[in-house]
């Protein structure tokens, strides 16, 4: 499969972007479509490796919400840091009133008077970037971090950095993958005295940074995002070419003739019926709130407990197929990933239709030598560091996160804002607009409730990083989260770089992509204010 890139049909301006003023006509054309792509408005529209922001939503989707939204090209030149129509906001676009506040909170935290320095605040992001390999991310705060004065040689690796942004690596580490293990000492050791230490304000900043990005790559890999211009990655993996097509292309089942790939695909009727099922569910679910007496505190804690405990991901028939073609084409598998797969094969021919695997054995399909992009290591430490099951089986057991101790309301909200002012304002108005967003519809249905569903979302994300609401049933998770929505979830929130586009096209089949888009925005702020939530905590314990 021939990949498109574009070549520029005018010289380039002084500055070396090709987007100056001399050159209002200058025009770019796509090498595989022809596409003529124009610069206007001043805004340069990014050409990514494949047509459009992204590789899992048809361009033209997204360009004719686009094409008709005034309001998002005001907030870009308003609140852009980069001056850029990129791809994120492009996809993000679709939902033009959660936005305007994510526009607006970034702008703040990486643009307005804070506490850090404005190349701290990139560099800050490209640690965050990399754990979990997002490249697209990394690749637009090194841009940044130069435009703002910050030091070329910093960008060689951590040990050409201050030893206090060094001295972030730990804390970046576990609200990227176990946030629940951050506690009042990580704090003190960052804030003790010393040439090295941080100021509360100073680190407040820092964490909200990182917790940002954390969740912003899980939004960029959940959404397919595509390069801006690097046109030998996509989203953070090399493309390899094995016998003539791309290791992409087989893991997102784009234009691959294969029948093992392509054989249990589901029908419009199959879709239709899922969406119809859904809908009886959740009018189920309320006439039994509605009529049936509150379950006691006991059987809540035993449906919480349980949700959290099978909170594992399923490897079906269908994804054991691509697995098995994965190892027959690609010998240089991990042996450890040779082992599991030959395992599950066995069990398959045994008779089991599916089988359970916890999350350290669902490994990544490659090994990071083979698909990983510019060496991002070198921005991190302990890369095999990752996310770890909260209600992991066999080990020490770790006390639940009870939301009513400690709520975003009632005590994150006015920490944050204490020491790094109106952020707090700026992040709050942003959770509330993406939990509260809706348009009453449920693909093709109209006049409906998805309050019940949009909460399920957010606090399965929760669940998973060990945080309880006392007042909420999760027997609902499992009502209304089909597994194939599960096993979306977990990866996009906790191993974002493995998610792939047939994961996205698996769940929701009738859905709208913009209404997937608005299932991104929710586990991004979900896992935002879950890492925000044990951070605090932990300052909040400092303090007192």
């Amino acid at each position: 499969m021939n990949r498109g890139s574009s070549a520029a049909s005018c010289p380039p301006s002084g500055d070396g972007h090709g987007s100056g003023h001399g050159h209002s006509d200058c025009r770019r054309v796509c090498s595989n479509c022809r596409k003529v792509l124009r610069q206007e408005k001043k805004i340069r529209v990014s050409l990514p490796l494949s047509r459009g922001p992204s590789a899992f939503i048809p361009e033209k989707e997204v360009i004719q919400a686009n094409s008709l939204n005034e309001r998002m090209h005001l907030l870009v030149e308003e609140y852009s840091t980069s001056g850029r129509l990129d791809n994120i906001t492009q996809v993000m676009s679709l939902h033009t009133q959660y936005l305007e506040s994510f526009l607006r909170s970034q702008f703040y935290m990486l643009r307005m008077d804070g506490p850090l320095p404005l190349p701290y605040r990139h560099y800050i992001a490209i640690m965050a970037a990399a754990r979990h390999q997002c490249s697209y991310l990394i690749n637009m705060h090194v841009d940044e971090f130069l435009k703002t004065g910050g030091i070329p040689e910093w960008l060689n690796g951590l040990e050409y950095v201050p030893q206090r942004l060094k001295n972030l690596n730990e804390i970046n580490k576990l609200l990227a993958h176990r946030p629940w293990l951050v506690s009042k000492e990580h704090i003190q050791k960052l804030v003790k005295t010393g040439e090295n230490n941080w100021s509360l304000p100073e680190l407040v900043h820092a964490v909200v940074l990182l917790a940002h990005y954390h969740a912003l790559a899980s939004f960029v890999f959940g959404s397919g995002i595509n390069p801006e211009r690097d046109l030998d990655t996509s989203n953070g993996y090399r493309l390899i070419s094995v016998n003539n097509f791309c290791v992409c292309d087989l893991a997102n089942d784009n234009n691959i003739e294969n029948a093992s790939l392509t054989s249990n695909n589901f029908g419009l009727s199959d879709s239709l019926s899922e969406l119809e099922a859904l809908m009886d569910r959740m009018k189920r679910l309320q006439e039994e709130k509605e009529e049936e007496e509150e379950a006691s505190q006991e059987e809540m804690d035993t449906r919480f407990e349980k949700e959290k405990t099978e909170s594992l991901l399923v490897v079906t028939d269908d994804e054991m197929n691509v697995c098995l073609l994965l190892k027959s084409l690609l010998p240089s598998v991990c042996e450890r990933q040779h082992e599991l797969l030959d395992s599950l094969a066995a069990r398959r021919k045994e008779g089991n239709a599916c089988c359970q695997l916890s999350d350290a054995q669902v490994l990544p399909l490659f090994d990071d030598e083979i698909l990983s992009t510019a060496d991002v290591s070198r921005y991190i430490e302990d890369p095999g560091f990752g996310y770890k099951d909260f209600a992991r089986r066999g080990e020490e057991h770790l006390p639940t996160f009870r939301a009513q101790d400690y709520t975003w309301e009632n005590h994150g909200f006015s920490l944050v804002n204490r020491l790094y002012s109106d952020i707090g304002h700026l992040l709050d108005e942003k959770f509330r607009m993406v939990y509260n967003l809706t348009y009453n519809t449920m693909a093709t249905h109209e006049d409906v409730d998805t309050t019940m569903l949009r909460r399920a979302l957010f606090n399965y994300v929760h669940c998973m990083f060990g945080i309880r609401y006392d007042d909420y049933d999760y027997g609902e998770v499992n009502q209304l989260l089909e597994r194939s929505l599960k096993v979306y979830i977990k990866t996009v929130t906790c191993y974002p770089e493995r998610t792939t586009k047939r994961m996205y096209d698996s769940y929701w089949r009738q859905f709208k992509h913009s209404e997937k888009v608005h299932v991104n925005l929710l586990l991004m702020e979900a896992r935002m204010q879950a890492e925000l939530l044990y951070a605090l905590r932990a300052i909040t314990c400092h303090l007192t």
